[in-house]
């Protein structure tokens, strides 16, 4: 059995080129596959081995200038989600395309999964799916709107389209696979003037790992972007996979009702 790392931290990074053949020949030498994303802003992206390889690469990132408070959720594959190991460059860790947004310096309120089913029970909660439409399609939570979303670079666009609505909201409440999408998200609807922003703390996976089946209030599946395709309650395999044809996900041995 391997386990899955997926971590992320917002961390002023001077020189992230600096830091990508170091970090990619740690994770070569501790036997770890995957890929992980630098930027200027800090570092995001899943990585898998053995628990012994991945505790070295997480000590090394905890290392990095910022990134002691480093966000790391764990899960568990029986094959490798990976095949090889990758470290890029980008302008950003998630693509939202507005570099002045800073998630560093000012995000949403954080929830913990405990009190999730709380807020988004609230009648006065505006509860909003940050990804895109093809994770959306095999699960959210009941009631989220769905911005149907190719890319996250079109979220601030879908917000224009409906900030009349949500300047109008007591309370929105964001949630996204891992919770780095939702840092962007909080922080950008903050600079926009919004204040009484949530979002969910350790996003989907942090939810499914801690609240039991039966207080759920969430419905199908978490796409996840490893060979895995998906995980459900308790960070179990989901049992998908993508579509050779248009590259949605879709149940295991299931015809693929999105491209027909």
């Amino acid at each position: 059995m391997l386990t899955v790392a997926a971590l992320y931290c917002f961390a002023p990074f001077e020189n992230p080129a600096a830091l990508q053949g170091p970090l990619k020949a740690q994770c070569l030498a501790a036997g770890i596959r995957g890929t992980l994303l630098l930027a200027r802003e800090g570092i995001n992206g899943t990585i898998a081995g053995s628990e012994a390889g991945l505790a070295e690469v997480i000590t090394a990132i905890r290392a990095l200038p910022g990134c002691a408070e480093l966000d790391v959720k764990y899960s568990a594959a029986e094959d490798w989600p990976f095949q090889r190991m990758k470290v890029r460059l980008k302008k950003e860790i998630v693509t939202l395309g507005l570099p002045e947004v800073d998630p560093a310096r000012d995000v949403g309120t954080y929830v913990q999964p405990e009190d999730w089913n709380a807020l988004i029970n609230d009648p006065e909660t505006i509860v909003i799916d940050t990804r895109n439409d093809y994770e959306v399609a095999i699960g959210s939570f009941r009631g989220a709107l769905d911005p149907k979303t190719k890319s996250f670079g079109e979220f601030p666009k879908w917000f224009e389209e409906n900030k009349a609505k949500l300047s109008k909201a007591p309370k929105i409440a964001m949630f996204c696979t891992g919770g780095i999408r939702c840092e962007k998200s909080t922080a950008f609807l903050r600079q926009q003037g919004l204040s009484n922003v949530f979002h969910l703390k350790g996003g989907i996976l942090n939810y499914l790992e801690k609240i039991p089946e039966s207080d759920s209030l969430w419905d199908g599946a978490c796409f996840v972007f490893d060979e895995r395709v998906s995980l459900t309650h308790g960070l179990e395999e989901g049992g998908h996979e993508i579509c050779a044809n248009c590259t949605w996900p879709v149940k295991a041995g299931a015809a693929c009702t999105h491209c027909g």
